[in-house]
């Protein structure tokens, strides 16, 4: 597990005014925090951070040499600037469980026939700390026409220490057939 260090960010200072000092603002909240902690970390880190890590993924947190285990739930990346404006964390509590884990899809360049359609993105559960998952991966390689693989049928369901929040019938990608009719080119005889 990665560690990010940060420091208590003064609210004397504006955000704009750290992000062109080359920090990142956020935020750090969790049921033993009272409102939230405002924090800032440098660019570089967080840069170095999100090369392993991203929304969803656990953390230590290292905020003016206290530590806190914390999940990763909001990253507001400015595309414009080409950077993250602001990073929100999740203390979590050791006997806490609670989590989203983003559905990544597999080998979709190896279905020949039909369109895959991906309706969920994430699926939300709870589960210990240590039964956490950032990612569920979804091989999607051997999928036909008519194939539609749901909550229930993935392996974060089978593990019986992770609670699904998600419907375990929702569906999480379908292979449909292509439906592009070309319209019949206009004869000479029909367009006079």
């Amino acid at each position: 597990m990665n560690t990010l260090k940060a420091e208590k960010r003064s609210m004397d200072v504006k955000a704009k005014k750290l992000r062109r000092e080359g920090y990142v603002t956020g935020n750090l909240f969790g049921r033993e925090i009272e409102g939230s902690l405002p924090i800032q970390m440098t660019k570089k880190a967080v840069d170095q951070l999100l090369k392993t890590d991203n929304k969803g993924s656990q953390v230590m947190l290292e905020v003016d040499g206290k530590t806190y285990d914390a999940l990763i739930k909001e990253v507001d990346y400015n595309a414009m600037a080409n950077r993250v404006d602001e990073m929100d964390f999740q203390a979590l509590v050791s006997t806490e469980k609670h989590s989203v884990a983003e559905i990544v899809l597999l080998n979709h360049e190896k279905v020949e026939a039909g369109v895959l359609q991906e309706d969920l993105e994430e699926i939300s559960y709870k589960a210990l700390p240590a039964d956490l998952l950032d990612k569920v991966q979804v091989d999607v390689g051997e999928m036909k026409i008519g194939d539609v693989i749901k909550v229930k049928d993935l392996e974060i369901a089978k593990n019986p220490n992770i609670d699904l929040k998600t419907d375990p019938e929702a569906v999480v990608v379908s292979c449909t057939a292509v439906h592009n009719s070309v319209p019949e080119p206009e004869t000479a005889e029909e367009a006079e």
